[in-house]
This record gives C-alpha cells, sequence and structure tokens, in this order.
C-alpha cells in the first residue's frame, strides 16, 4: 500500500531528478503570441558582482554555496549571440526531403486546401501565412492571423516559442524567393517538430496531475500537494548547489508520508507475509494443475487469442502500410506532373530561343561593338558612382565646416550650389530633384533660425535619396543572385537532358538490333513453318491415295466375292462368315484410318493457323510498341 502511494504521488512527473521549471497550472501553448512569458524568452539576471557565480534558469539567479556551478539547460538560447544553422539549407536534396516532409504533415492533420509538393517550390505569401496559421492553431487553437504588419507578427511568434536562428522580416515579402524560401522552410520544419513534442506531451500532465480530474484520492489533496511541493522546493536548491544524490530528503517525505497516511509496519509486514504464502500456495496448484484438460484448452485459448490479436495488430499495419504506399504513389504521380510541365516548359523555351535566333538581325561584328559599348558604359558608371561617393563625402565635411565657420557661409553655400548642380539636383525642376528645392538663399534674406530649418530640410531630403539609392542597388542585387540561381538550375537541367538524350540514342541504337534480329528471326520461322506445312500436304496426299487404293481393291474383291457365290455356298457357312467378317473388319479400319488421318490433319491444320496467327499478332505488337517508341523519340528530339 505504502508502495502503490509513492507511486501515485510520484506519477505526475516522467524522470526522478528534481525539477527544474516553475508551473503556473496552465499549459503555455495556449498563451496568446503577446504574451511575455513564452517558451524561448528567459530573464537573465544581472550578476551582483564580479566574483559571484551565476545560474540561468526559470527561477532567477541562484548563488552557489559549495562553488560548483551548474548552469540551468533552459538559458541555452537566452543570449542576444546570433546562432548559425548547421543544418545544410542550401542543399537541394534536404530542401526537398523538408518539402516532403511538410506536404505529409499537412495532409496528414487535415490541411483545409490543396498543397502538393509542385506548390510547395516556391510558394506565395498568402499560402504561406495560411500553412503558418494552421500549424500554429495546432498549439494555440485561439490563434488568429493578424491583417497587417505580419512580416513583424511571424518572426516575433517563432522567436516567443524559441527558434533558435534569425529570420529576417525581409524575408517575409518574397517568401518563395530561391534565396529565402529555404531559411523559412527551415523555421516551417522546426515548427512541426515543436506541434509533434506538442502532441505527444498533451496527455501526459507534467506537474500538478490533481487537477486532471474529479476521481482523486487523498494524496491530491493540500496537505500531500504541500508535501510534495516543500520535497521537491527543497531537493531543487540542494540540486542547484551541486548535490546529485537526496537520501536524506528522500527518507525525510517518506517518514512524512507515512506520518500523513498513518501507515502501520506491523500491518504492512504481516500483509507481505501473506502475500508470500498466496504467492506460494497458487505456483504449487498451478504445477498441480497442469495435467488438467480444463487448464490445458484454457491455455489453448489465451495463446489462440493472443494470436489474434496479433493477426488484427498486423493487419492494421499493413493497412497502415498500404495507405502510406498509396501516398507516396501520389506524390510521385505528383512529381511526375510536375516533371512533364518543367519539360514542356523547356520545350516552349527552346521554341522562343530558335525564333529569336532566327529572327535576329545583329552580325558577330555587332555583338562585339555593343559588348565593347557595354564594357565603356560600366566603366563610366564605375567613375560615376566614385565620383558620387567622393561628392556625397565633400558634401558631408562642407556642412560640417559650416556649422563651425559661419563667416565662410557664402563661399561654401556657393560650392554647395556647384555641387548641387553637378548633381542635378538645382533647380527644382532638375532630373534629381524630385520636386524638392534644394537651393539655399544667403543669410541677408533669412534669418539663423531659418537657415538652420532649411538646413534640416534638405538633410533629410538627402538622406531619404541616399535610402532611395540604397534599397534600389539591393534589389537589383537580389534580383542578379536569383537570376543567378536561375541560370545554374537550367544549366543543370540542360546537362541532364544531354544525358538523357545520349541514354535514349543508346536505347534506339539496341532497339534497333533488336527489331533487325526478330525480323530475321520471324523469317527463319516463317520458312520453317511453310517447309512443315508442305510436308504435311504431301503426307495427307499419300494416305488418301492409299486409302483409295485399298478401298478399289476391297470393291473388286466384293464384286468377285459376289460372282463366287454360288459357288461357295455350299462350301461352308463358316468360311463365309469368316471372309464376311474379314472384309467388315478390313472396312472398319480403313474408315477409321481415314477418319483419323483427317482429324490429324485438321488439328495440324488449326494449330498452325492458331501459332501463326499468334506470332503474327505478337510480330504486330511488337512493331507498334516499335513504332510508338520511335514517334515519341522523335517528337522528343524534335522538342529538343
Amino acid at each position: 500500500m505504502e508502495r502503490s502511494r509513492m507511486n501515485r504521488a510520484s506519477s505526475s512527473r516522467l524522470s526522478e531528478l528534481p525539477q527544474r521549471v516553475e508551473s503556473n497550472r496552465m499549459s503555455m501553448v495556449y498563451a496568446t503570441p503577446q504574451s511575455k512569458q513564452s517558451f524561448g524568452k528567459l530573464n537573465i539576471p544581472k550578476p551582483q558582482s564580479v566574483t559571484s557565480e551565476r545560474r540561468t534558469s526559470f527561477f532567477g539567479s541562484r548563488t552557489s554555496g559549495a562553488g560548483m556551478a551548474r548552469n540551468s539547460a533552459f538559458g541555452a538560447f537566452g543570449g542576444a549571440e546570433k546562432m548559425k544553422d548547421p543544418r545544410p539549407l542550401h542543399d537541394k536534396a534536404y530542401v526537398q526531403q523538408c518539402i516532403r516532409q511538410l506536404c505529409e504533415f499537412l495532409s496528414e492533420k487535415g490541411f483545409p486546401g490543396s498543397m502538393s509538393v509542385k506548390s510547395l517550390q516556391s510558394p506565395s505569401t498568402k499560402e504561406f501565412l495560411k500553412i503558418f496559421e494552421f500549424i500554429y492553431c495546432l498549439l494555440d487553437p485561439t490563434f488568429q492571423m493578424p491583417t497587417s504588419k505580419v512580416e513583424e507578427e511571424v518572426p516575433r511568434i517563432l522567436k516567443d516559442l524559441g527558434y533558435p536562428f534569425v529570420l529576417s522580416k525581409s524575408s517575409m515579402y518574397s517568401v518563395g524567393a530561391p534565396h529565402t524560401w529555404p531559411q523559412v522552410l527551415g523555421a516551417v520544419v522546426w515548427l512541426i517538430d515543436t506541434v509533434k513534442v506538442f502532441c505527444c506531451m498533451s496527455d501526459q500532465d507534467l506537474l500538478f496531475a490533481d487537477f486532471s480530474d474529479g476521481s482523486t484520492e487523498i494524496e491530491d489533496g493540500v496537505e500531500f500537494n504541500k508535501l510534495f511541493l516543500d520535497y521537491t522546493a527543497e531537493t531543487y536548491n540542494k540540486f542547484m548547489q551541486g548535490a546529485d544524490t537526496f537520501d536524506e530528503e528522500d527518507a525525510d517525505y517518506l517518514a512524512k508520508l507515512k506520518r500523513l497516511y498513518n501507515v502501520d509496519e506491523g500491518l504492512l509486514a504481516s500483509m507481505e507475509e501473506k502475500y508470500r504464502i498466496l504467492s506460494g500456495e497458487v505456483e504449487r496448484l498451478e504445477k498441480e494443475s497442469q495435467t488438467d484438460r480444463l487448464m490445458v484448452k484454457r491455455t489453448e485459448k489465451v495463446k489462440l487469442q493472443t494470436d489474434l490479436q496479433k493477426l488484427q495488430s498486423y493487419r492494421s499495419n499493413l493497412e497502415s502500410f498500404k495507405a502510406n504506399l498509396e501516398n507516396k504513389a501520389s506524390g510521385l504521380a505528383e512529381e511526375l506532373e510536375a516533371s512533364g510541365l518543367q519539360v514542356e516548359t523547356l520545350k516552349q523555351e527552346e521554341s522562343r530561343l530558335q525564333h529569336i535566333l532566327s529572327t535576329q538581325k545583329f552580325t558577330p561584328a555587332d555583338i562585339e561593338r555593343i559588348n565593347w559599348e557595354k564594357r565603356e558604359l560600366q566603366q563610366t558608371i564605375n567613375s560615376l558612382s566614385k565620383s558620387l561617393e567622393q561628392a556625397e563625402q565633400h558634401m558631408w565635411n562642407e556642412e560640417i565646416a559650416l556649422a563651425k565657420a559661419k563667416e565662410t557661409a557664402e563661399v561654401k553655400l556657393a560650392e554647395y550650389h556647384k555641387l548641387a548642380r553637378k548633381l542635378k539636383l538645382i533647380p527644382v525642376s532638375a532630373e534629381n530633384a524630385c520636386g524638392h528645392d534644394f537651393e539655399i538663399r544667403t543669410s541677408t534674406e533669412y534669418g539663423p533660425s531659418t537657415m538652420v530649418q532649411c538646413r534640416t530640410q534638405i538633410q533629410q531630403l538627402l538622406r531619404k535619396l541616399i535610402t532611395d539609392v540604397d534599397e534600389e542597388c539591393s534589389r537589383l542585387t537580389d534580383m542578379k543572385l536569383s537570376l543567378e540561381e536561375s541560370i545554374e538550375q537550367v544549366n543543370s537541367n540542360i546537362s541532364d537532358k544531354a544525358n538523357d538524350l545520349k541514354q535514349l540514342r543508346e536505347q534506339i541504337r539496341r532497339l534497333d538490333e533488336q527489331l533487325e534480329q526478330d525480323m530475321q528471326d520471324i523469317a527463319h520461322e516463317e520458312q520453317k513453318w511453310s517447309a512443315e506445312m508442305e510436308s504435311v500436304e504431301t503426307h495427307r496426299k499419300l494416305l488418301e491415295k492409299k486409302v483409295t487404293l485399298g478401298y478399289d481393291e476391297s470393291v473388286e474383291q466384293l464384286k468377285a466375292a459376289q460372282q463366287q457365290y454360288h459357288l461357295v455356298l455350299q462350301e461352308t457357312n463358316e468360311e463365309r462368315r469368316t471372309v464376311v467378317n474379314n472384309l467388315a473388319s478390313v472396312l472398319t479400319t480403313a474408315a477409321n484410318h481415314l477418319s483419323i488421318v483427317e482429324k490429324f490433319l485438321e488439328d495440324q491444320h488449326k494449330r498452325v493457323d492458331r501459332v501463326y496467327v499468334e506470332a503474327f499478332r505478337e510480330d504486330e505488337v511488337d512493331i507498334q510498341k516499335m513504332k510508338d517508341i520511335m514517334e515519341s523519340f522523335i517528337a522528343k528530339v524534335n522538342s529538343m
């Protein structure tokens, strides 16, 4: 009884180690994303002195008295240091594996929408938000995706959940881009793993099992909870101070439980002795009843029931395996469809490039001249960029000099106007002015406060202009990276198609050789069957001739016998019956032989016709397959 109470007392924990995490008697998963106390964001207090040791855990900062530091594992992601993602997210095979894992998870959980491996190659931002909202609702059913600032909400939610890597806001603007989708896919796979862990632990109440249901016993009362919490806090304090064994605390806790439930040691000893005696009696009775037929039948019945359960479980496993195979078959069909669409796209691209090649009017000399002009323009752009940077640095120096020395304002103002005209910022209708007035009047027309205000306004406009230029440069850089990746993918596809073309040519050569060999075999078989037909026909004619001769001879013998009938009638009836019987047997034998020969010839003729028809049909099927293969190959070659 005491042992059962102890087991029930510790049933709310998965491990016998002291607990490290506080519980608010509610699941952290159902907290809203705006909650500040979410998993992964730890409050790390500052050390009180340079020599003090710091421990980071959910219980705050503790100082070791024994000099042995024990850091909590829950503070692994609490620092501001950025971690490098060790996963090979730039490996195409790994990315495809993650996409298949995401597709299987969505289909398993019943995603409300059509989702395939092809659509997950580069999803749109809208599709990604639907997938993210569906997965996160498995953790928090009350969650709803906001309609604004989702590029800030999604990284914040992942950070609150404890995602150890940084997901930038800019990646939310173009989720399906080749340079951003692998990082976003890695975050989604991590979220899927989190959901799986939550589903495994949702049915297990790790702390405070007394709030699970109403059918609790006395150990779920207030006194038991108080003893259990005191025991947990005391052992945890010892554990944080460096202790690994808690024999004294365990003995004290056991003694308190015995006092709480009024455990009688004598009663326990007597119950154990009684249990030992009864166990020995049961074993003796089982040995004595081994020869009993009823017990044997019962044992066989139990074995048969066990086998039935095993067969049922094996059947369920086979059904699940069949369902998995069907899912994989559907996935392969979708991949095959995607490959077909990609082939059609490549065909269209080839036809477009062929059309451009056939209609272009440039000569190699024109192309060389265009390339030379392109290099010249690139050098001009580089020099102008350097000039622009030097001009911006000079403008910044001039503004600082203007703040330090007011007596040189007119000279610096003239230089500023000159530089602004070079940059096409003055007048208002200039190219880079964008409708803003960058001109500064002389200090005689305006007061000092007006000059400061005008300078501030112009500085803000210039900073905005510089920011726009930097954003345009970054956008062009991203576009360049995406184009380079596309070119690399197209080159790899071209090399794969070239290898496939070589393999198809080799297959065609082999098929041509096989076709020629088959045609030779067919001609040889036809000659063989024709020779056999001729021999059979000759044999049939010979048999007919022999039967005809035998019949004529029999007729002549019959006539002679009729002429001599009257002469031999007086000789003996026995001789007459003998002659009649001999004649009848000869006729019967001849007729039977004739019918057997005709039946044999008909069977041989039918068998030869059937074999010839089957061979002809098989040859026609093979020839048709060869024609289809040739037509498909010619179509593929023409399409390439």
